[in-house]
């Protein structure tokens, strides 16, 4: 999987530097994660996407959606080709996830806040149907500003969606800042369990540490699973650093950046 993952990251570094697009930071924090559900975790695969027992995953941290569109054609999703028209005009895949469940994308998200309320909301609906698919969200920390994401959380705490699976990425850092400077959330562990949910905090690059998370969700309460990252891993320069929230690399910085995921 650590090979998987780092051949993800040399196809967003590809996309991003075509495309001059940014949030390469963002979608370096997410791409473990997103290796483990699509690689094996989610009930759900390319031949299954019309199935109404489908688990359903929600990228509600839009801006990251580089690392989504890497991650599906990786497992066969979408194409090789589809990836070429990412924020393209008249292309496939904008900036921003587009519904498009032919290839993997549940609903339209990048409007931060929306996508967990979305999430409780195929929950819930699943518990009333007798369905048996599980929902997951991935947010990023500070998407956790949103006051939406909190009624969310208070929604699926009290009709105990144990379904629902929010995946926290927390990178500590967002748009203007670290998180802490802004609104510091810690600890965000005791927050989720505050309002009844079954809470987990792990490193978010460890796969070890993911696929025991994603096989110890409780039965009974909804799941959080925190994951610790770091914004732009992978790449030495870009690591924790604010500049790669918005910027798309040069020709050196791909070539250094090409450098490092290729050793």
């Amino acid at each position: 999987m650590d090979v998987v993952a780092k051949r993800v990251r040399r196809t967003v570094l590809k996309m991003v530097y075509d495309t001059k697009s940014p949030h390469i930071g963002s979608a370096f924090s997410s791409i473990e994660v997103l290796v483990a559900l699509f690689g094996g975790a989610l009930n759900l695969s390319p031949d299954t996407l019309d199935s109404p027992d489908r688990d359903r995953f929600i990228m509600s941290k839009g801006q990251a959606c580089a690392a989504l569109y890497a991650v599906l054609s990786e497992f066969g999703y979408c194409t090789t080709d589809d990836l070429c028209a990412f924020a393209v005009e008249d292309g496939v895949f904008e900036e921003h996830p587009n519904i498009d469940r032919s290839r993997g994308i549940e609903v339209s998200t990048g409007s931060l806040g929306h996508g967990l309320s979305i999430g409780a909301g195929m929950a819930l609906a699943a518990a009333i149907d007798d369905r048996k698919y599980r929902v997951y969200v991935l947010l990023s920390d500070g998407e956790l500003n949103e006051g939406s994401v909190w009624e969310a959380v208070m929604f699926a705490g009290h009709h105990k969606l144990a379904n629902l699976v929010a995946l926290v990425d927390a990178n500590g850092m967002q748009a203007l800042g670290h998180t802490r400077d802004i609104i510091d959330l810690a600890p965000i562990s005791n927050k989720w369990e505050a309002f009844g949910w079954h809470t987990q905090e792990i490193d978010g690059h460890d796969f070890g540490q993911i696929n025991a998370a994603l096989s110890a969700l409780s039965a009974e309460k909804p799941n959080a699973i925190i994951l610790k990252t770091v914004k732009g891993k992978g790449v030495s320069f870009m690591e924790d650093n604010l500049l790669w929230h918005y910027r798309s690399p040069d020709d050196q910085e791909y070539e250094l950046a090409l450098k490092e995921l290729s050793e």
